[in-house]
């Protein structure tokens, strides 16, 4: 029995393999390869020898695999596309090797949610840098990006058209009252939302938006005592009694000893996800970051 080296076997006898099979004759075979037509004809010859079986059948009709040849080019597409990944991780590896990664994120996630990624990622690729900007609110997260100043954005989901986004975790908006404060039950219920001074972010600030619209869809009248910009000037103001707040949780994070945390009558909660532009060119190190992002522990258990 003849014994096969499989050593000669050349990478442009395979690529002659698939090209004869899908183009079912050797000329268009000998195009689509930008060879001549004897080159391929000789690709196919030689591969047959080392075989020691046809794999084709040749004729006026062009070239039709025969049984085993049909079982060979599987084999041989295989192998071309494992050389093919084999080539992609080689060049992701040497994007890898450097770069820049640029975050753009409100203040709450990047405070609570980024630095544990990112240290997972350094530990992974530490040659490449990882920059956040933080911006208050998501349409300047948006802008950042859209102008390219930004490669990721954290968001508050839906966006505009022009962004890809993947859901990252969900944030329940909670009521905090300041530690004095009495309730007539156990529950925080619409009647003691309307019966205390409320203090919320500005109408232009994203984590807004969906409580002012929570509070028109249920018609009720309330006393918006102060809007402040500032997390953190919003608690010192419930801790001083001088009003109830409403803050998604990771905003409200740390809660300051003795404030009291509810539910909100109806559970309201906000999306926050990933962005990147649909038309945008990432490099190889967005990837990888965009990947971290996605298998994070703490993201993981927060869905």
């Amino acid at each position: 029995m003849k014994e096969i080296n499989t050593r000669k076997m050349k990478i442009s006898q395979l690529h002659a393999l698939v090209a004869v099979a899908d183009c079912g004759n050797f000329s268009d075979a000998a195009l689509s390869l930008e060879l001549s037509q004897s080159a391929v004809s000789h690709a196919i010859a030689s591969l047959e020898e080392e075989l020691g079986v046809p794999l084709f059948h040749r004729g006026r009709h062009g070239a039709h695999l025969t049984p085993v040849g049909e079982r060979i080019l599987a084999h041989g597409r295989e192998i071309l596309q494992s050389l093919e990944m084999m080539v992609k991780e080689a060049s992701l590896e040497r994007g890898l090797q450097g770069g820049l990664v640029r975050i753009a994120s409100f203040r709450s996630v990047a405070t609570h949610v980024l630095p544990g990624v990112i240290a997972n990622f350094r530990r992974r690729f530490p040659k490449i840098a990882v920059s956040i900007t933080e911006i208050p609110h998501t349409q300047g997260v948006e802008q950042a990006v859209r102008s390219r100043r930004a490669d990721i954005g954290i968001v508050t989901i839906p966006t505009c058209d022009e962004f890809e986004t993947r859901e990252l975790l969900r944030d329940e908006y909670i009521v905090l009252l300041p530690p004095n404060a009495k309730l007539k039950g156990n529950k925080f219920t619409w009647e003691d939302l309307a019966s205390f001074p409320l203090i919320l972010e500005p109408p232009d600030y994203s984590c807004s938006w969906p409580i002012r619209n929570y509070l028109t869809a249920a018609e009720l009248l309330v006393d918006i005592a102060y809007e402040l910009s500032e997390d953190s000037t919003i608690l010192s103001m419930v801790v001083q009694g001088l009003g109830v707040a409403i803050l998604p949780r990771l905003a409200a994070e740390p809660i300051p000893e003795g404030v009291q945390v509810y539910s909100l009558p109806v559970p309201l909660e906000r999306i926050i996800g990933v962005a990147v532009l649909k038309d945008a060119l990432l490099v190889p190190a967005v990837f990888a970051f965009l990947d971290t992002l996605k298998g994070a522990p703490e993201l993981v258990a927060a869905r």
